[in-house]
């Protein structure tokens, strides 16, 4: 009976917002028309931008894609990366220095800059890209390419080269328009970009699965697809001036506890890794960038406390959750001694079903299409 009601709560459901979804797509139709008619303007800036994006919301792995990219480019380029802070308590433009935290910048670029900042990488935030653009390039003139993180809707800066992604999961051509679906545009709008990404793909992906992709993402000539997975790193303390002996995640197995801590779009496959260990896991699931409190931390020590061998219970976090907790002030030693976070970077895999295009090809077709000639 309930299987019953909850399936008529998913007609009814889909029903009401289905007219909903209609108008909105051509709210946003609408809307990329007058860009591609001139009406609204583009403007476009005597350097490469990269945009890094996707047209469905949140999950697709934008994050660790342009920690790749930067590794990828930052040896041939100045690279300089901007985004607008998502979740961040400031506003205007700022320039990340040894004084930001995710509640200055966001998360994500506070990721971004502690991996990348003493590296000659600028990091910035600012609502408006082209004006944060500017300020950039006001402060360093000898950067030489800007990467746009999540700007694929920002029409207002005319990208040199566009990267748009889709999870493997849930790709684009399955979904539906927001509010019904996760899609922030319509489908054909993929055709803005050069570089398609099939993100968080398994590793025993099958040849005729490589073919859906191919045949229903109905990418033109001129677009390139690829394809790629995350591999998860080991285990770093999130504060490693209290860390009581540092554990290899390898270290783990049925003896010990582990308390899965997490506030990103999708945590399965986190949750997933960790359990793996062999380790006995429960989970702490709160909303994708969500703003740990001390209430929070108070229910994650009680349920140290209360799990089966709390001396040996250790709480391990993303990466991203690691930037907003090393924020949050007052919390306990006993707890820092106990958090890790689980990095993930990216791996590009062969497309088998176009010659095992892979990790060479896509460094190669980037930075072409960075350093091709304009013709407009």
């Amino acid at each position: 009976m309930s299987e019953g009601k909850s399936t008529s709560q998913k007609i009814l459901s889909g029903l009401l917002l289905k007219p909903l979804s209609l108008v909105y797509g051509a709210v946003t139709s609408t809307r990329n028309k007058m860009f591609d008619f001139g009406i609204l303007t583009q403007r476009k800036f005597d350097i490469p931008v990269l945009v890094v994006g996707n047209i469905s919301v949140g999950g697709t792995g934008k994050t660790p894609h342009t920690e790749y990219l930067i590794r990828l480019l930052s040896g041939r380029y100045k690279v300089g990366v901007l985004s607008r802070g998502y979740n961040r308590k400031t506003s205007g433009f700022i320039l990340a220095d040894d004084k930001a935290n995710a509640a200055t910048i966001g998360d994500e670029s506070y990721q971004i800059y502690r991996k990348f900042g003493h590296q000659g990488v600028m990091v910035a935030v600012c609502e408006d890209r082209c004006e944060g653009i500017d300020h950039m390039r006001e402060i360093d003139p000898t950067l030489n390419l800007i990467i746009l993180d999540d700007a694929f809707q920002h029409r207002y800066v005319k990208p040199k080269v566009s990267v748009v992604l889709t999870e493997y999961s849930r790709p684009v051509y399955s979904d539906s328009m927001l509010p019904a679906g996760r899609l922030r545009e319509n489908k054909g709008a993929l055709h803005r970009a050069d570089i398609v990404v099939v993100t968080k793909c398994p590793s025993d992906m099958k040849q005729l699965e490589y073919r859906l992709f191919v045949k229903n993402l109905r990418l033109y000539p001129y677009q390139k697809l690829y394809f790629s997975k995350y591999i998860y790193e080991d285990i770093h303390p999130v504060f490693p001036d209290f860390a009581d002996g540092f554990r290899s995640i390898s270290m783990l197995d049925s003896s010990d506890y582990v308390i899965a801590l997490a506030g990103i779009a999708h945590p399965t496959e986190f949750i997933k890794h960790i359990k793996s260990t062999g380790a006995k896991v429960s989970s702490m699931i709160f909303a994708d960038h969500h703003n740990y409190s001390r209430n929070d931390m108070a229910d994650l020590v009680a349920k140290i406390k209360s799990s089966p061998n709390p001396k040996k219970t250790i709480v391990i976090t993303t990466e991203k959750d690691a930037m907003r907790l090393k924020g949050l002030s007052g919390l306990p030693k006993g707890l820092k001694t106990r958090l890790y976070y689980l990095p993930i970077t990216v791996k590009l895999i062969p497309n088998v079903a176009e010659s095992n295009v892979g990790a060479e090809d896509f460094s190669e077709t980037i930075s072409a299409l960075i350093d091709r000639d304009d013709k407009e």
